[in-house]
Parts: C-alpha cells; structure tokens; sequence
C-alpha cells in the first residue's frame, strides 16, 4: 500500500531514494546511546539500520496529500543534476522520481501546492529542473510554501553561517531562487492555513525556520515533522538531535512538544526520512515515547 486515507485527506508515499545515508548510528546522532540501539536491533534492521556494516539507512521520499480538490506536495527530495560537491551521498543524483511521482497519478503541471518544510539539501531539490543551462521550477502551476525564517538563514547574500559548513552548497541558488525569481514562492511566518484541515506552524530547532504540517481532518490526526527526527531512535529518546541541527535545545524542545501532542491526540507521526513503514503512532512512555504501531504504507524492499 502506498496511499491511505485520513478523514477526508488521501496521503500518498512517492520515493526517490533508500539506502545508506555512509553515517553510522555515533555520528548520526551523536547524542542517543549505544544501548538503544542495541535493543533496538532486532526492529531496526534492516529499515532503519544494516547490522552489518552498522550504517544508517534512510528514506528520500516525497508526501503527495489531496486536500479539498488541490495536490500538495510534502517535501521535493534531492533532485538530478545537482552540483554537490561537499555532499558527495547527493552529488548529481539520477533517480526516477518524476517517473515515481506519475505512477502516483501526478504529473508536474498538476501540483498546486509545493510545501519545503525546510530548506536543507534533501527537502526542495525537485522545486527545479535543468532545462538547458538553466534552472526552473518542476512545477509550473504550483505556489511553493517556504518558511521565510530559513529563507533569510539560508540566503547567501545574508551572510549567515551554518553547522553544515559547506555542506548545503548550491542548494539556495538552484533550488529556491529560481522559484523564488519565477513569482511562484510564498514566504510564510509564524504559521499558515493551507486549508480547513491543513495547517503549517513554524517548529524551530534543526533550522531556524523549521515547520511541521498538522492535517486535522474528521478523527484522524497526523503531523508532518519534516527532519524534526530521522531515525525511530529519536522517538524513543527524545532529547537526542541528529549531528544537522542547528538548534540543539531548540529542537529537542520542539520534538518533544510535537511528539506530545501526537500522544496526546492519537496523531500519526509522519517524518522525512523513515524508511519501514515511512510513519508511527506514539504514546508517552515517561519521559520518553514509544511506538505504538506502524502505518499500513509497503516498506521498500531494494536499496537505491
């Protein structure tokens, strides 16, 4: 399965990439413990983890939400033909997407609604293509919603400096300005209400302008956490960040607010990056949270 329904809201799960992500679990997440993933092992493997090399696994993926007669899309991934040249796993990537996006039934001039819940390298790379030399916006027909906090953070004409260093080279200038250039972006601040059940807040701690898309539709309750966690782990120990975050007690702050409130509500939690089942519901275990069970999507069998 790769689509279900929540109220009123279908979801779809559209891949671009599975596989190692070359980190293993201590430079990934620093700050989890090695007895986690210890017992964890069992689960973890091999969705989240290869036992044998000991190197995190992950999801590239895009979310595809129809919503009250509009196409939505959660995130655009990596995308082809980007020059990264200090983030060598992204370098010049190759994928079918766009082929996985049309068996979705969604073809580029069909979106209407293009959501980057943050501006990292991974999360706006289908924003553009390369048309000849030049970069333009994969879907022409779409306003594309973009946190105005990482907007500014990421803007090299603002001068700011990042953990990453280097590492999100490129992405700005090929990725969102073009969009950006073309009339097509939104710069959003504090939160925005996409439409009855869709609603966009700002959730700051891994960028500054970090978001989370919270879908109340009917009983059903889900939020989009964007890299608010990356590994199953973070659920279990909340207060342990992945090595990108640029806010370390603003985004353990947040993840434990956001992971309260899908406790509390019964809400499906819906990361970036998971691979398995893409997403979870939780419920409080202490201090911490626990999985309570897996969402019904078809996990990937082959890397790649």
């Amino acid at each position: 399965m790769e689509s279900i329904t929540l109220g009123d809201v279908t979801i779809t799960r559209v891949r671009e990439y599975f596989g190692s992500v070359e980190m293993t679990p201590e430079t990934f997440f620093p700050e989890s413990s090695t007895e986690v993933w210890d017992d964890s092992a069992s689960w973890l493997t091999p969705h989240f983890l290869d036992s044998e090399t000991n190197i995190v696994n992950s999801a590239i993926q895009t979310w595809v939400l129809r919503s009250e007669g509009k196409i939505i899309l959660v995130d655009t991934g990596v995308g082809n033909h980007k020059d990264r040249p200090y983030a060598p796993v992204w370098n010049r990537l190759e994928t079918g997407f766009l082929a996985n996006l049309a068996r979705a039934g969604v073809e580029p001039g069909d979106v209407d609604i293009v959501i980057n819940t943050h501006l990292h390298i991974d999360h706006v790379g289908w924003n553009t293509y390369l048309n000849g030399r030049q970069w333009v916006p994969t879907f022409l027909n779409a306003t594309y919603l973009i946190p105005k906090d990482d907007f500014d953070f990421w803007n090299p004409e603002n001068g700011h400096e990042s953990l990453l260093g280097r590492g999100n080279q490129n992405v700005f200038e090929d990725s969102v300005a073009p969009v950006h250039r073309s009339g097509r972006t939104l710069l959003w601040e504090n939160s925005h209400r996409i439409d009855a059940g869709l609603r966009l807040d700002t959730a700051p701690g891994h960028t500054p302008g970090s978001s989370v898309l919270t879908l109340t539709s009917g009983t059903d309750r889900a939020v989009f956490v964007g890299d608010m966690l990356h590994n199953p782990v973070q659920i279990l120990e909340p207060d342990a960040n992945s090595c990108f975050c640029e806010d370390p007690a603003g985004a353990r702050a947040t993840r434990r607010k956001v992971l309260g409130w899908a406790a509390d509500n019964n809400a499906l939690v819906i990361p970036a990056h998971l691979g398995g089942h893409g997403a979870a519901e939780v419920v409080r275990d202490g201090s911490r949270f626990a999985i309570k069970g897996w969402a019904p999507f078809a996990p990937y069998t082959e890397q790649g």
